[in-house]
């Protein structure tokens, strides 16, 4: 037992060193503005089989880390430890909210993707805002 809680805390660390993610929505939006860039947020829960898996086969990965900080400012909101707006679902997670600097939804999506997969739903996002 202690062997795999030993195992999940060095996977969070080293999945959040790897992604600097913000856990303020407000503050998300100031840097977007600052860095010209648009906002990533993840929803998950602390206890969430499918939002350890998205972090552990997708979140891992260099290239998909490289994508997600060259395009977007990143928040993580567990919404058992984060204060999330009202206008975010918080049930069914993981989920995933794409928003311009100012806010505005671009894309929103729930469940946990494998890297082709997510890059799909980057392309999706990217169509959008065109």
């Amino acid at each position: 037992m202690k062997l795999i809680l030993l195992t999940l805390f060095f996977s969070s660390v080293l999945y959040s060193a790897e992604l600097d993610w913000l856990h303020d929505y407000d503050k998300a939006l100031v840097e977007a503005k600052k860095e010209n860039k648009d906002v990533y947020i993840f929803i998950g829960a602390d206890v969430c089989r499918f939002c350890d898996l998205f972090k552990r086969v997708t979140l891992s990965k260099k290239d998909v880390i490289d994508t997600l900080k060259e395009d977007y400012i990143l928040v993580y909101l567990s919404r058992d430890r984060h204060e999330i707006p009202n206008h975010f679902a918080i049930r069914g997670v993981p989920r995933h909210y794409f928003l311009t600097s100012d806010g505005k939804i671009i894309h929103e999506d729930m469940g946990s993707r494998e890297p082709s997969g997510f890059y799909s739903i980057l392309d999706e996002v990217d169509l959008k805002k065109d």
